[in-house]
């Protein structure tokens, strides 16, 4: 029997119908850029498989540092022990994180980061005598899947069935240039109206909702808002960190700093689930206490494990090299060349692009999961390109290393695709 056909006794898949969408290719190899499935078709993985694997699939560097870390010291429980590469990280993480932040707190996945983010910020006004109940977000954000990064998320494709359980969440619109002021009115009367314990927000992109970019110079004033009414900001920056929209963190280009910040998917490079929630030492301080109810009693099994550790030093070295900084600018500069291309063709209505991230809309008002999303992922498979439309959206984000030969396929498959559908 095939992958394929095993699957389907037993395995329960991921955001997926399985009524209607009963296959699901096997995999049986991936390497740099490219997935071999179990017929020997290669695809290009042109969205780093969720924007995880941005050194490319089995990177010999970070596997090598990896292998050695898993002769020494596989899994300790860190309640009680810390280790050489827990340490050595937070030491990398805080040289290149936005420069208030101090303190590093380790999760399982991006989910568990945001967790984390939402119940240190309920917490810090707990122990300071402070009942503060609710949080301010982005329309259709996305934070995860947990109870919490659910509250805060605004896609009800995702949430629907649950949003009766979920906290309460203040929406307002995510700046454009053009809504400032409204929306510095709207969160006064928030602000006067409730108990809000943090904002938490995608910074520059909101990745579910289909790669939509907004600047940092029209998010540092609702930031500045925030900060001016005593109120914690959480950068969510699982999908955009670790390089993606051309610095380091997408906070790195806005002056108003965030007070926690949620890491994960590229921070291990794809290897192995590793998530990190950083804050402020203000913060940190809030849970020092001779009463140990004021603890931040939130644990992970396999919090900072230290192979996930070691993928991760070895991911930000490879950040930082000169070779990586090049392809990343390389890949923004094909991008911006690309959109302004197919920002022309027919079946286009805008297009952006912000670091290794292009996103092309297409005029259609097809569902996130409908019948083109369908057609449009066959189409990108069947020329060898893993693309996964959101919707009406077509993005790309690929590695770090794609070659230049790989990335001009990516674009003349979209192209060929659009002419077709």
């Amino acid at each position: 029997m095939t992958l394929q056909e095993r699957d389907k006794k037993h395995l329960w898949h991921p955001l997926k119908q399985h009524q209607t969408h009963p296959n699901s290719l096997g995999i049986v190899k991936a390497k740099g850029c490219i997935l071999t499935d179990e017929n020997g078709n290669e695809y290009i993985d042109a969205i780093s498989s969720w924007y995880t694997c941005m050194f490319g699939h089995c990177n010999d560097f970070i596997t090598t540092k990896v292998y050695k870390q898993m002769q020494t010291l596989d899994q300790i429980m860190f309640s009680d022990f810390t280790h050489e590469p827990a340490v050595k990280l937070s030491e990398e993480l805080i040289k290149i994180l936005p420069e208030n932040q101090n303190r590093i707190f380790f999760n399982d996945n991006g989910s568990t980061a945001v967790e984390a983010g939402i119940k240190m910020a309920l917490q810090y006004y707990f122990n300071k005598g402070e009942k503060r109940n609710t949080f301010v977000a982005f329309e259709n954000g996305f934070h995860g899947d947990t109870f919490g990064a659910m509250s805060v998320s605004g896609l009800s494709v995702y949430n629907g069935p649950f949003e009766d359980f979920l906290m309460d969440i203040k929406r307002i619109p995510v700046p454009n240039g053009n809504n400032s002021q409204v929306i510095l009115k709207q969160l006064q009367q928030i602000v006067s109206e409730n108990s809000i314990a943090g904002f938490i927000y995608e910074p520059l992109i909101q990745g579910a909702a289909g790669m939509k970019i907004h600047n940092a110079e029209d998010l540092n004033p609702v930031l500045q808002f925030f900060k001016n009414h005593n109120i914690l900001t959480i950068a969510d920056e699982v999908m955009t960190g670790f390089g993606k929209t051309g610095n380091n963190f997408a906070s790195d280009e806005i002056t108003t700093k965030p007070d926690i910040i949620c890491l994960s998917k590229a921070l291990t490079a794809g290897l192995v689930p590793m998530a990190i929630t950083s804050c402020t030492e203000d913060i940190y301080n809030e849970f020092l206490s001779n009463d140990i109810a004021k603890g931040f009693f939130h644990c992970h099994t396999y919090s900072a494990n230290p192979i996930a550790c070691s993928a991760a030093l070895a991911s930000i070295e490879l950040l930082q090299s000169d070779e990586i900084q090049k392809n990343i600018q390389y890949i923004s500069d094909s991008h911006k060349s690309f959109t302004n291309k197919i920002a022309n063709h027919p079946k286009v209505t805008t297009t952006r692009s912000k670091g290794v991230i292009l996103a092309i809309d297409l005029k259609t008002n097809a569902g996130r999961y409908g019948t083109l999303r369908d057609q449009l992922l066959k189409s990108f498979m069947g020329k060898g390109v893993f693309l996964r439309p959101l919707g009406n959206t077509i993005y790309i984000q690929p590695p770090y290393v794609i070659t230049k030969q790989q990335l001009q396929k990516i674009y003349t498959t979209i192209e060929e695709v659009l002419d077709t559908f």
